[in-house]
C-alpha cells in the first residue's frame, strides 16, 4: 500500500535520484520532458514538493509559493544527503514506505516464484525465492546484484534494506 508520507515531483536532471527514491518507498513523479511550468503545475495539482539541481527552477518554485528542494551533488549517495539535509532544513519530513515501481512508481505486490516465471529469465527463477510485480506496468522484481547496491546507497536514510 502506497504510503501517506511526502510526494516529490523530480525535474529531467534527476531521472537516477527518482529510480532511486522509489525503490526505497518515497512517492516520485518523473518528470522527464518539458518547460518547468509542467513540473510547477504537477506539483501544485498532485501535491508535490518539486526536487531540483536547477537553480533557476527551484527560485521559480519559490516565488509561486510552490514547496521545492534544492539538491545538490553528482553521485545519488551525495543527491540523497542533499535531499535529506534540504528537507530537515525546511521543515519536510520525509518518511520511506514500501518500495515502488523504480520505472513508473506503481505500487509492488508479492509475487510465487510460478507467477515469476514468465517475467524473469529461466535462471534467475532457480536462484531466487522471493520476486515482485508493479500493480500497474506488470514489472518484476528480485533481490539480485542491484539491491545490494541500493542496500549500501540506503545508508544516508540510516536504515537497512
Amino acid at each position: 500500500m502506497r504510503g501517506t508520507g511526502t510526494k516529490f515531483a523530480a525535474d529531467a536532471m534527476l531521472g537516477s535520484l527518482s529510480r532511486k527514491l522509489r525503490a526505497f518507498g518515497l512517492d516520485t513523479a518523473y518528470y522527464k520532458k518539458g518547460a518547468d511550468e509542467g513540473i510547477l503545475r504537477l506539483a501544485r495539482a498532485e501535491d508535490r514538493v518539486i526536487l531540483t539541481s536547477d537553480r533557476a527552477l527551484f527560485a521559480m518554485a519559490s516565488s509561486k509559493a510552490i514547496p521545492a528542494l534544492l539538491v545538490e551533488g553528482r553521485t545519488d549517495g551525495s543527491r540523497i544527503s542533499s535531499l535529506l539535509r534540504s528537507a530537515g532544513a525546511a521543515g519536510i519530513h520525509v518518511e520511506r514506505g514500501s518500495p515502488l515501481c523504480s520505472i513508473c512508481n506503481g505500487e509492488l505486490e508479492a509475487i510465487s516464484r510460478a507467477q515469476a516465471a514468465s517475467g524473469v529469465p529461466a535462471a534467475i527463477l532457480r536462484r531466487h525465492r522471493l520476486f515482485f510485480r508493479c500493480k500497474k506496468c506488470a514489472k518484476h522484481y528480485w533481490r539480485g546484484g542491484h539491491w545490494k547496491k541500493l542496500s549500501r546507497l540506503q545508508r544516508a536514510f540510516g536504515h537497512s534494506a
